[in-house]
């Protein structure tokens, strides 16, 4: 047995819930805890033999610092064992995955507690500089007169807050929505509407048809309230999937209105990626520390790569990491059994799958005399998508590993590619196999 090599032994993940539905009274700290919990609960490590908690998140709560510490210690891992939150924006739940591994390479522990927690029905609202100086002025006068002119100060805009949801969906750099680099893409490529209609379709397919199998991988929540529409007496625990619609349709796709940009635009809520709360948990240890335990890893990761690119083409970001990772592995899309490519929108994930098979693209941009490959239709996301299960964007890279790893041990088959485009244009590709 190897002590070098990563092995992921299992993992939890509560029920993907669209934002501001069953999940929505849960922050992230609570989401993650409940996964963790599971994780302990399911695979009966004693917690003290944890080296590192590590969690990705994106938007950090602002009244749980640290988050990856605050799910540790409320998940009964001992004050001994250190955490760390890690952001990479949508590959969040990647980087917590590959620390882990650059943590084991350079001796800092065999061990480790990884995933991401997002809660995106939590995103606050913002006051802009302005308005938040105003109310410190207010919130130092003493005198009724000073308070008077410090209220005099504010005018209604004041009051407008900035949607942090928003402000977290847009590239500071080039400006743009992430909804707006898909629409860059979509017209690009001269991917249509109806093109990505139909792929949205499929992974709601796919994700229903896929439900039992999925729940393999779930953990039930408990609320402690009701979820919103709920009445206290009816509210139960909470095991399943919100996302996939039985009675979605192309019909009922094509009456939605594009959302970014009104006139011309072909990116919709239906065909983009939900907007979701949820977490996951994953044990990682050496492989020679799981022969020690006696614990069977669902899988190894056997490679991996991050890449940047252009941050208005954010969303091509996988075809880089996946080239890169070639490079560093000699892996290619021919070798991987199943393929997980995040569903951001079905417009980015279309033109991911037309680059990877272009010769141009792969001579101007990739800097290789072929193309990366080609991807087949029955490998691909066979268990759904984003688009269908959501995108809770600091846990979504740790829920593709697991579902992944899942699928192989049920088919028997050997690897996964799992890839994500990251907002800020970035990618990552990450290599799994079977033991």
């Amino acid at each position: 047995m190897s002590a070098t090599r990563l092995v992921i032994v299992d993992g939890v993940r509560t029920p993907f819930s669209k934002m501001g539905t069953d999940l929505a009274h849960l922050g992230a700290d609570e989401l993650g805890r409940i996964a963790v919990s599971a994780l302990l609960a399911k695979t009966g490590l004693d917690p003290a033999t944890i080296d590192e908690v590590i969690f990705g998140c994106v938007a950090q709560p602002a009244d749980a610092a640290n988050v990856a510490r605050v799910i540790a210690l409320r998940a009964g891992i001992p004050e001994h064992v250190p955490a760390i939150t890690v952001h990479r924006n949508c590959a969040s739940g990647c980087e917590a995955i590959t620390q882990a591994h650059e943590k084991m390479l350079a001796g800092r522990g065999s061990i480790f507690v990884v995933g991401g927690a997002e809660s995106m029905s939590q995103v606050p609202l913002l006051y802009n500089h302005s308005a938040a100086q105003k109310f410190s002025r207010l919130a130092r006068s003493k005198s009724m007169w000073q308070r008077l002119s410090a209220m005099a100060a504010f005018r209604p805009s004041d009051f407008q807050p900035r949607i942090g949801l928003q402000l977290g969906l847009t590239d500071p750099v080039c400006g743009l929505n992430m909804g707006d680099t898909a629409e860059v893409l979509a017209r690009e490529f001269e991917i249509t509407r109806e093109l990505q209609d139909s792929f949205a379709l499929e992974s709601h397919a796919r994700a229903v048809a896929a439900q039992e199998k999925l729940a393999q991988e779930i953990c039930p929540v408990y609320p402690t309230l009701p979820a919103p529409g709920m009445h206290a007496k009816s509210a139960g625990p909470i095991v399943s999937d919100n996302g996939p619609r039985k009675e979605q349709s192309m019909e009922a796709l094509a009456k939605l209105r594009p959302v970014f940009d009104r006139k011309t635009g072909t990116v919709t809520a239906g065909n983009s990626s939900q907007i979701t709360d949820g977490a996951v948990a994953l044990l990682v240890m050496t492989e020679q520390k799981a022969a020690e335990l006696n614990m069977r890893p669902l899988g190894i990761l056997s490679g991996y790569a991050y890449a940047g690119c252009d941050p208005v083409r954010m969303g091509l970001g996988p075809v880089f990491a996946i080239a890169k990772a070639e490079e560093r592995t000699g892996l290619t899309l021919e070798h991987a059994d199943l393929i997980e490519l995040n569903e951001a929108f079905a417009a980015q994930a279309l033109a991911v799958l037309k680059c990877l098979r272009s010769d141009e693209f792969a001579v101007k941009f990739l800097k290789r005399s072929r193309p990366v490959g080609k991807v087949p239709k029955d490998r691909l996301n066979v268990n759904g998508g984003a688009i269908a299960l959501g995108h809770p964007v600091g846990a979504t890279g740790a829920r593709l590993a697991l579902t992944s790893l899942k699928e192989l041990e049920r088919r028997q088959a050997k690897r996964a590619l799992v890839s994500l485009c990251v907002g800020g244009g970035q990618g990552a590709a990450l290599w799994l196999e079977r033991p």
